[in-house]
């Protein structure tokens, strides 16, 4: 499975956002952890750039399976609910087309981006190749003392709402004002276009 490319130079990503770059803050929901076994049921993203959002996406997945009672319990995603939503290469080929040539921006990415890609793979559609940020990564760097970095504890620190916890859409809206925060709180070290 080909690798994302991923940034790693985070002193430059005000000169990204400032040159007009599209970005896409997205997360998954999905059966388990190993991406090879489990499948995607809920994807969700936001599409901004240094203007504000452009766009949203948002879709459950019909994975083919039922969903685990423990995953429920997380995201509240019922067998139920899915049952009428689109097949993973439907919903797929519409999340491609989505971002484009979009950055590609996740709390974790790699985790994510394994799971899109799989279910891609598994489509016989064409991998992601989007360059990928991970935002665990980025407040690690940020704030390096405070020892825990989840989605949810960052979005508290920050006094950033959290509507739907471990909901697709929501975590992805999340992630993306979480980025923007960090990106903020880092202007003095921010190389500037």
């Amino acid at each position: 499975m080909p690798q994302n490319k991923l940034i790693e130079d985070f002193r430059k990503l005000q000169i990204l956002l400032d040159s007009g770059a599209t970005f896409i803050a997205f997360d998954t929901e999905t059966t388990g952890l190993s991406s090879t076994t489990d499948r995607v049921i809920e994807i969700g993203a936001v599409k901004f750039d240094k203007d504000g959002i452009k766009e949203k996406f948002e879709t459950l997945i019909n994975p083919q399976k039922p969903i685990p009672p423990e995953c429920t319990e997380i995201n509240h995603i019922t067998n139920e609910m899915v049952k009428d939503a689109p097949l993973a290469e439907e919903a797929l080929k519409n999340f491609s087309s989505f971002i484009k040539d979009g950055i590609l921006i996740a709390h974790n990415v790699n985790f994510d981006l394994n799971f899109i890609n799989e279910e891609l793979s598994r489509a016989k559609l064409p991998e992601t190749k989007n360059k990928a940020l991970d935002t665990l990564t980025f407040v690690r760097w940020a704030y390096p003392l405070l020892g825990k970095y989840n989605l949810q504890l960052m979005a508290r620190l920050m006094n950033i709402d959290v509507t739907e916890a471990h909901r697709a859409y929501d975590d992805a809206r999340v992630c993306m004002e979480v980025f923007l925060k960090t990106l903020e709180d880092t202007k003095s070290v921010q190389k500037r276009a």
